[in-house]
């Protein structure tokens, strides 16, 4: 069946699933009038179940140490060492979840949990010494020109006489690569902020979504008139939801922690829904649509299919996200 016939098949489906989106939208803005007020994040906070439990209260204290430094920032920086593994051992001999090699543990190392010692293994001592590390190079570049935080973390990977000779990034591959993936990596560990009213957010991006029904799916596609106004998944829950004033990160296993994350039962159309094949790994998250309601999302499915209707309860629905403030404060607190 070619591409034509199979949408004119699909037109009278579309037609009806329309009117059921149109009262899913209305619907939004009834839930919405019963927003109460709950848990909230500022521009430091990070996204809900972005970093181990075992760690977020750690990263969220200390990430806090001075302004070079995020909780957002610092995740990203124990993800890319260690993946927030606390016995990680690299073959340049760097120990623990922040990986420190002996040297600099001895100089930089500090006893975080008070307990009168100083363990490279424990993260109660590792991460505390991690963002007093990286305050500490932060305050030798301070009078650098530019980004301080940049300048910060060149200094975590080139040394802090680099920065100083070059007043800013030195020109090195590895040292601007390093300062990007940082940078960049941190947006995915950073909670949402500057949200506005979520009953006219989750029904814009909805009615975004809607209005793409039938566009073929591009890899990579982000909606450009040079694309054709195609999409793939994350491009399109990307586009929808900055249309409503929400920037998202570019890729879905990152759109996944844009928000806190409500269960199954806690969906509310606009919110964000995930597939993987790896339920235990948010990184190995491969899909993403926009939720309106009665098990079915707005998605990009695949090369050689439109953006459709598909249902979400299948065997690898990983999870949601919920990208709107008011809509997330809604939300239960859980331990």
């Amino acid at each position: 069946m070619t591409v034509r016939k199979a949408w004119i098949v699909a037109s009278v489906a579309i037609s009806s699933a329309l009117a059921f989106v149109m009262l899913l939208v209305v619907g939004v803005y009834i839930v919405a009038g019963n927003l109460v007020n709950g848990v909230g994040g500022g521009a430091k906070a990070l996204a809900k179940g972005a970093v181990p439990a075992a760690y977020s209260t750690l990263v969220q204290k200390w990430g806090n140490l001075c302004p070079a430094i995020s909780p957002a920032l610092l995740a990203a920086q124990l993800y890319q060492e260690s993946g927030f593994n606390p016995r990680a051992q690299s073959h340049a001999a760097a120990q623990g979840i922040a990986q420190f090699i002996p040297g600099t543990w001895a100089s930089h190392g500090i006893d975080g949990d008070g307990d009168g010692d100083r363990d490279v293994w424990d993260p109660k001592d590792a991460i505390p010494s991690a963002a007093s590390y990286d305050c500490e190079l932060a305050s030798y570049v301070k009078k650098v020109g530019g980004n301080l935080t940049e300048n910060m973390l060149a200094a975590y990977n080139a040394g802090a006489y680099a920065v100083i000779k070059y007043g800013g990034v030195p020109p090195y591959t590895e040292t601007r690569n390093y300062v990007k993936r940082i940078t960049t990596l941190s947006e995915s560990f950073a909670a949402p902020v500057g949200r506005v009213d979520p009953s006219e957010q989750a029904a814009g991006a909805i009615e975004y979504a809607q209005k793409k029904l039938g566009t073929p799916y591009l890899w990579g596609g982000t909606g450009t008139a040079e694309q054709g106004g195609r999409f793939d998944c994350s491009g399109l829950t990307q586009a929808a939801y900055e249309t409503v004033g929400i920037k998202l990160p570019r890729v879905a296993n990152d759109q996944y922690n844009a928000g806190p994350h409500p269960a199954r039962d806690e969906l509310l159309p606009g919110d964000l829904v995930f597939f993987s094949d790896d339920l235990t790994n948010s990184r190995a998250i491969r899909h993403v649509g926009i939720y309106v309601g009665g098990g079915y999302m707005i998605d990009a499915p695949r090369t050689g299919a439109v953006i459709r209707f598909d249902p979400i309860d299948t065997p690898d629905y990983f999870g949601a996200t919920r990208v709107t403030e008011d809509g997330a404060k809604a939300l239960p607190t859980r331990v």
